[in-house]
């Protein structure tokens, strides 16, 4: 299982796509000993993968003893960045704490694209320089890619970056229009542009050794079967099954995109929260509404839930609105 923390809603860019609406540090973040205390309880809850985020997460100034505590639990520590705070010093101590990895977002091979996306000069070339520290200390990293009607087309060619850089993976993010991403809705991808950009994807798979993989798009795991391809992920969303995210505050959703309350780790222990709060054991049932509750996918799939409650007036489990297969062109 796996479990974002959103560590501090600081940060040192202000991009056009945040969902948690990042940039200044918020009010009664989570201390060090309450975020031990949390880490504590993920661990119990039965996670493995521990994603540290923001934000910026390399912003707190305790993230390494952090990362260290959380490897101790028997956690497996990875970072979502902008990389650009990656000094060779910092990624060195991120390894020796027990970072298993690095994923670093680069929206395009164009530095003046990526760097207007994020709203920070030399965003492009301090994410690239980040990815060399972390090569040279041997800390691996991944890219990571928010794709836009404006990027689409890069996708293979920055894999192939991926690939010259030495990344083992290359993640692609399909947005969902919340947080400041509401103001860029028209830029996402709509139903035939994304079945087309998902096919792709993994047609470009077959070519390159490294592991690519859509995020927030689950319909790649029914494109894969349809293309009799084996895929390592056993689902496609897995929002409230095998995943949630925290924020700074310790207020638990089931997604990023899907803010939904469940509680907050202040007052309740999150593994409490985690196995008995109704909104995810709802999503457990896997009881879906219209098409994907009839769909033969369903398993694999799931559909985004966050993206169906944006289309349904806030219900998660209807049936999710960019789906070729049953044909839904995603309009509102």
């Amino acid at each position: 299982m796996i479990i974002s923390w959103n560590t501090t809603n600081a940060c040192n860019m202000y991009c056009d796509h945040c969902y948690r609406d990042a940039g200044c540090q918020a009010e009664e973040e989570l201390n060090t000993a309450q975020a031990k205390t949390l880490l504590e309880q993920i661990a119990k809850a039965g996670f493995k993968i521990m994603i540290f985020s923001g934000g910026e997460p390399l912003m707190r100034p305790d993230i390494v003893e952090l990362v260290g505590y959380a490897t101790s639990l028997g956690l497996r520590p990875v970072f979502g960045t902008n990389g650009t705070l990656i000094t060779k010093e910092l990624a060195l101590q991120l390894k020796e704490a027990g970072t298993m990895g690095m994923g670093i977002s680069l929206d395009s091979l164009d530095p003046k694209k990526h760097n207007e996306f994020r709203k920070f000069p030399n965003a492009w070339e301090g994410a690239v320089q980040g990815m060399r520290n972390c090569r040279e200390v041997g800390l691996a990293f991944q890219i990571h890619t928010t794709i836009m009607d404006w990027n689409e087309s890069e996708i293979e060619a920055i894999t192939d970056f991926a690939v010259a850089e030495g990344a083992v993976a290359h993640h692609f993010f399909f947005l969902v229009p919340t947080g400041r991403a509401v103001t860029i809705e028209a830029e996402t991808l709509k139903a035939q542009a994304y079945e087309d950009t998902l096919t792709r994807i993994l047609n470009k798979q077959k070519e390159v050794s490294i592991e690519l993989k859509p995020t927030c798009a689950p319909q790649f795991m029914r494109i894969a079967k349809q293309m009799g391809m084996k895929m390592r992920f056993g689902r496609g969303c897995l929002a409230g099954t095998s995943y949630c995210i925290i924020s700074p505050k310790g207020q638990v959703q089931p997604c990023a995109y899907l803010n939904i309350p469940l509680g907050d780790v202040c007052e309740t222990p999150f593994d409490e929260i985690w196995r008995n709060n109704e909104v995810l054991n709802e999503l457990r049932t896997l009881n879906y509404k219209g098409g994907c509750g009839e769909c033969p996918f369903k398993q694999a799939c799931g559909g985004c839930r966050a993206r169906a409650a944006d289309y349904n007036d806030g219900d998660h489990m209807a049936e999710e609105p960019w789906c070729l297969y049953h044909g839904r062109t995603g309009q509102k």
